[in-house]
């Protein structure tokens, strides 16, 4: 059946269907009789499904370009409970099981490994089932996508919002088990900072627990919180997360353009550490610019140059203070045509040329599609990967529009690629650049996480013994490899 689906989709196996890495577990797997098991438990019509396209459609997202295998079945759940009576029939058949929720991630972590799985669809766990506005806090499950918990607090009238902003439509869940950040990070941070106040898990076992209480600070023992955040379902499924809010503050975009992005880089170093009220700083290469003046949704024209878009917060005072130091601090770096943006509505056009930016880059080659990267540095060393991602690109002859933010070391290069030759280069350039971040002290992916797409790498960025220890938690809390075998480390299931 796997290899039957894998045909017609046209998608290569990851590893070889018939191999037992990883497997040893699974050798015994009765995945005829889990599946009967799961419509037992879940008689409902369209609860458990064995529909060929939807067990494809659960193992791949919209944008990632790293193959994935269809799962053997898909349940829809729809509380903790219900994920734990999957978790307990995963654990009776020793079938592996997936969780999924968004659909949104890209790097290869929500496939089913060679053996099959059991997918756990989240989806729909979107409820949000505590607000408190005096702590700021919100309680919700782990399929409520972002931006749908971020308009329930406008339309309640609430001036608290949950800063972290990855693609559009990621789920809680998602986020958590991805460790994702987005263009709010150079002041909000990411998914490992405090925004997560805790969680609750079902384990391999079976056993549920929340991982601490909801204070804003607590020194009671590990923080088991980060421990499931970035682990991407490999040790536990997240089901409900309590989340820190932030205040929603008066905000201001500005926009300004450089000769190179060497020089737009170097201008941010400089900003950094003058104590301005920068919310995001997002860099945009030159390629970037004609790709957004061709698509023309925003029905602006910028000139063909690094451009950095900015969103400055606080009162009205604090912005004006921080445009100025801005204006001042930048001019030094060779920036032209410094503009502050009239009104917010002016400034929501001009936002929307930097979020428009993969759409636009898709729509530059018809046809095409793309590659894109997530590599992170310290900030210092941005300006050198840039190059050298870009004398990579150029040298091969490959379109690859860079977007970044550049507030915390991080790009990404959207690379188009139109057939199977090209994509294998671009694959290959990838890997080098990817290895170049590890080399400059930077990491190959700072917000998409590792799956299956960024295992290879996790040794020469981790080292040794730190996956060693890695796999150590993991054959501790799941023995019987069940859970998401074989993402985030390369040898970390086995």
């Amino acid at each position: 059946m796997w290899d039957e689906l894998c045909t017609k989709s046209k998608i290569q196996p990851l590893i070889d269907h018939n191999s037992t890495e990883g497997t040893e577990s699974h050798r015994t797997s009765n995945f005829s009789a889990a599946i009967q098991a799961l419509h037992d438990q879940f008689p409902d019509s369209g609860k458990v499904s064995t529909d060929p396209t939807e067990l494809f459609a659960y193992a791949q997202s919209s944008y990632s370009q790293v193959p994935g295998l269809p799962h053997s079945v898909v349940v829809h759940v729809q509380s903790t409970e219900d994920v734990v009576n999957v978790v307990n029939i995963s654990r009776a058949h020793l079938v592996p099981i997936v969780p999924y929720s968004g659909g949104t991630s890209l790097e290869g972590n929500v496939s089913a490994p060679p053996s099959g799985s059991i997918c756990v669809d989240l989806s729909g766990m979107d409820k949000i089932l505590a607000i408190s506005e005096p702590d700021a806090d919100v309680v919700c499950q782990a399929g409520v996508r972002w931006n749908d918990l971020n308009e329930v607090l406008r339309e309640k009238g609430i001036s608290l919002f949950f800063p972290l902003d990855p693609g559009h439509d990621a789920t809680i869940g998602g986020m958590i088990s991805t460790g994702c950040s987005g263009t709010n990070a150079v002041k909000y941070g990411t998914a490992r900072g405090e925004w997560i106040l805790n969680i609750t898990v079902v384990l391999p076992s079976g056993e549920v627990i929340k991982t601490r209480q909801r204070a804003r600070k607590s020194s009671a023992g590990f923080d088991l919180t980060k421990l499931f955040i970035g682990a991407e379902g490999t040790l536990g499924i997240v089901t409900e997360a309590t989340l820190r809010l932030a205040p929603v503050l008066p905000t201001r975009v500005a926009v300004v353009q450089f000769p190179d992005t060497r020089r737009a880089t170097a201008a941010v170093c400089d900003l950094l550490n003058r104590g301005t009220a920068i919310q995001c700083v997002e860099i945009i290469d030159e390629l970037s610019i004609r790709v957004l003046n061709a698509f023309g949704a925003s029905g602006k024209t910028w000139p063909e140059k690094a451009t950095l878009f900015f969103k400055f917060q606080g009162s009205a005072d604090a912005i004006r203070e921080t445009s100025q130091v801005v204006e001042s601090t930048i001019s030094k770096h060779g920036a032209t045509d410094y503009r502050l943006a009239a009104d917010e509505q002016d400034g929501e056009l001009i936002w929307q040329d930097r979020k428009n930016a993969l759409f636009a880059a898709l729509a530059y080659r018809p046809g095409s599609k793309g590659w894109i990267t997530d590599v992170c540095v310290p900030v210092s060393r941005l300006p050198d990967l840039i190059q050298a991602a870009k004398r990579e690109f150029e040298e091969l002859g490959l379109v690859a529009p860079i977007v970044g933010h550049v507030g915390d070391g991080n790009f990404h290069a959207l690379v188009l690629y139109q057939n199977d030759a090209e994509r294998d280069t671009v694959r290959e350039a990838v890997g080098r650049i990817n290895r170049k971040a590890i080399e400059l002290d930077g990491t190959c992916t700072g917000e998409h996480g590792v799956g299956t797409g960024k295992r290879a790498y996790l040794t020469s960025e981790l080292g040794e013994g730190t996956v060693a220890l890695m796999k150590t938690i993991k054959q501790t809390i799941d023995p019987l490899n069940l859970f998401n075998p074989g993402k985030v480390g390369n040898k970390l299931s086995s």
